[in-house]
């Protein structure tokens, strides 16, 4: 990689969208917690995010400045604004006015980072301290009516120039953000904006390349975007020295297992089919609690991968097809505790193991995923696939898992994905799935009294997991669902529509 934008997460709701933005920009970048910085000779810029602590707190998200200033161009965003005026001898001080939302920038100095950006412009703000005075040695570029929106290094001062923006510009109601932040990027740090899928094809592959050297590779497939892409990447890369292993968990969507391995045909990934449907679903048996069940199926797949692997003593490394909103959920720069839940395909593996591990996606978003695999030639009824947990099925049936449990998900599930291929309707959307509430309710077929399950369907519109809207699918296409199911899976007799969005709901339940 020969250009890289590093963003320090100082937990900020929108730092992900700081690095869509870059990315739309075809800029590569990557993010770090803010105290997980280490200097790398690629790095041309590093940008500071937003956060939702205050610099005066005694408990304030805090880095040593040493380590960036004069070594690379700087943008602080908000949080990371104040923290530089703060540290550097400025004020930073409690506002009597939270200013939050639509602002105007009523004045704008003439410097690189607002070209083609014009006065009265519109930017979002979303603070609650103000910076009243900037340190020596900086000058302001920009004002609100009320406040100082932007501020910069005087040239003498550094070897790098350091930018503050107070306000959002990666955020789509910072109307002109964008530019500003091509302006930062291309002009003031002099990045190409030249990263696209095929170049970060060439460089992922020279990387595994070099990683991996002779040794071999064992990698999971699950017959989703994430795991076909990664492991077609790892392929391209060294070839037959990468050993695929498909694990039949019980958890997949019917017929699924059959499907996929069908699927991979020809596609050169030297693939092996495993049957552990009962293994999953003994070890599983008794628990309700998500998280618990999470690492149970994380558990189990990490136990069978380790068989298989005593099979291939030349393997050395597991592949994985974890993307970048899956370490998101899974690590928080405020620590276990707000972890919003865990992956199995995510972090360090058990020394248990004693395999290293390849993630070449971990960076990527969904979409960006799915455009590298249409570069690498990965056939569409793979690339198109709605998204699947990890976990599978083991998520969608709520509480307990057993095996009649996920027959009756499966059934559902299949109704609702058939109907929405033969509608139009599932290459409009994001992703769809059936939940088997544990929920059983009073019912009537005939001349008869039925007390059975509720499935939930879920179906939402995304572009990158981050986010998500429901779908707003026809009542007329909703009702033959809710029908067929009814009629078709004994065990179901009531069917319900998730209408919630992301956040605050996750798309899973679990």
């Amino acid at each position: 990689m020969n250009e890289l934008i590093a963003i320090l997460d100082f937990g900020s709701q929108y730092t992900q969208l700081i690095a869509r933005r870059l990315r739309e920009l075809n800029i590569y970048c990557e993010i770090y917690p803010y105290n997980k910085f280490v200097a790398k000779p690629e790095i041309k810029a590093v940008i500071l995010s937003g956060s939702p602590f205050s610099v005066l707190d005694s408990n304030a998200l805090d880095i040593d400045l040493n380590l960036l200033l004069n070594k690379y161009p700087i943008l602080g965003i908000c949080y990371g604004a104040q923290l530089i005026s703060h540290k550097l001898g400025g004020k930073v001080l409690k506002s009597d006015k939270r200013e939050y939302g639509k602002a105007v920038l009523s004045e704008l100095a003439s410097d690189p980072i607002f070209n083609n950006v014009s006065k009265g412009n519109q930017v979002w703000m979303s603070h609650g301290d103000s910076i009243t005075n900037v340190p020596e040695g900086f000058e302001i570029i920009a004002r609100t009516p009320e406040f100082i929106a932007a501020y910069k290094s005087e040239n003498q001062n550094f070897l790098f120039p350091v930018y503050c923006l107070q306000f959002h510009p990666e955020v789509t109601h910072s109307l002109m953000g964008k530019e500003m932040l091509y302006n930062f990027v291309h002009d003031i740090a002099g990045c190409s904006c030249s990263w696209t899928p095929a170049s970060m094809i060439k460089d992922t592959v020279k990387n595994i390349k070099d990683q991996i050297g002779s040794e071999h590779v064992m990698m999971g497939l699950s017959g989703g975007v994430d795991s076909t892409v990664a492991a077609s990447l790892i392929h391209n890369a060294i070839g037959a020295q990468l050993h695929c292993v498909f694990i039949d968990n019980g958890l997949l969507r019917k017929d699924e297992f059959d499907q996929v391995l069908s699927s991979y045909e020809g596609m050169g990934l030297n693939i092996r089919g495993v049957k552990a449907v009962d293994r999953f679903l003994d070890a599983m048996k008794g628990t309700s609690d998500p998280e618990k069940k999470r690492k149970i199926i994380g558990g189990m797949f990490i136990e069978i991968f380790e068989e298989e692997a005593h099979h291939m003593p030349e393997v050395k490394w597991l592949g994985q097809g974890t993307i970048c909103p899956d370490v998101i959920e899974s690590v928080s720069v405020h620590g276990p505790s707000v972890t919003i839940k865990s992956h199995h395909n995510v972090g360090g593996l058990p020394d248990i193991l004693k395999l290293k591990l390849v993630e070449p996606l971990r960076m990527l978003f969904k979409d960006e995923v799915r455009r590298v695999g249409k570069e690498l030639g990965v056939p569409a009824h793979l690339l198109n696939r709605h998204p699947f947990p990890g976990p599978g099925l083991g998520i969608r049936v709520l509480g307990e898992v057993t095996a009649e449990k996920v027959r009756l998900c499966q059934e559902a599930d299949q109704i609702f994905i058939e109907n929405l291929k033969h509608s139009g309707w599932y290459d409009k959307v994001w992703q769809a799935g059936a939940i088997l509430l544990p929920v059983q309710s009073v019912g009537v077929m005939g001349d008869e009294r039925t007390y059975e399950f509720t499935v939930a369907l879920r179906c939402v519109n995304s572009t990158d997991c981050m986010t998500a809207e429901w779908s707003h699918l026809p009542y007329e296409l909703l009702a033959k669902i809710s029908s067929e199911i009814i009629n078709q899976v004994k065990g179901i007799n009531r069917v319900v529509y998730d209408v919630s969005t992301k956040p605050p709901a996750t798309i899973e339940w679990e």
